[in-house]
């Protein structure tokens, strides 16, 4: 499925880590881009995500994670979770749900600070992302709920305050009946 540049726009939000370990949810709000529903001769509306960025910088300023901090994170785009939107710390996510095998997982990434790649085992000193997870502009992951949540599992403490930003590339697209019925039995939480 091709998309026309001029129908593609972006979407972002973030979430703040603090020096605080334990999951965050930051909510996307979809309402005014999705139409589940068909009515008379319109076709109902999706939102198409082509293409996922994730990005971990220092939240001073607009520098990357310095590489002697510590800390670990698995991030991931996840389609109405139906959870609130929780500081890192304060939200709860279910076991299972920042994995690939999760039908409503959109996109995902693990990222581990400098100090944690370091030693023996290690690549190098640095920022080490690792994406597991992304739709791609052949195969875009269709949204037809309400919203779209940044969650955040961070297992160690960043020692340095983190930003974590996602930005998403996407279209909104009509879409037939048997389409849009599919889409929604696999988007069902």
């Amino acid at each position: 499925m091709a998309y026309n540049m001029k129908d593609v726009f972006y979407l972002d939000t973030s979430i703040l880590t603090t020096t605080s370990a334990g999951d965050g949810i930051q909510n996307i709000d979809l309402s005014s881009y999705v139409d589940p529903i068909a009515r008379g001769r319109a076709k109902g509306t999706g939102l198409a995500i082509y293409k996922v960025f994730f990005d971990f910088s220092n939240a001073a300023d607009n520098a990357p994670v310095p590489a002697a901090s510590a800390g670990q994170a698995r991030v991931g785009l996840i389609s109405s979770p139906g959870l609130p939107s929780a500081a890192v710390g304060s939200g709860s996510i279910t076991a299972g749900t920042l994995v690939a095998g999760n039908d409503l997982m959109i996109a995902g990434m693990d990222f581990y600070a400098g100090a944690v790649v370091t030693g023996s085992n290690s690549k190098g000193a640095g920022p080490a992302p690792n994406m597991f997870l992304t739709p791609s502009a052949e195969v875009p992951y269709v949204v037809v709920r309400d919203q779209v949540s940044l969650m955040v599992d961070v297992s160690t403490a960043f020692t340095a305050n983190t930003l974590i930003s996602v930005r998403l590339e996407c279209a909104q697209v009509t879409l037939d009946q048997s389409t849009l019925n599919q889409l929604l039995r696999t988007q069902t939480v």
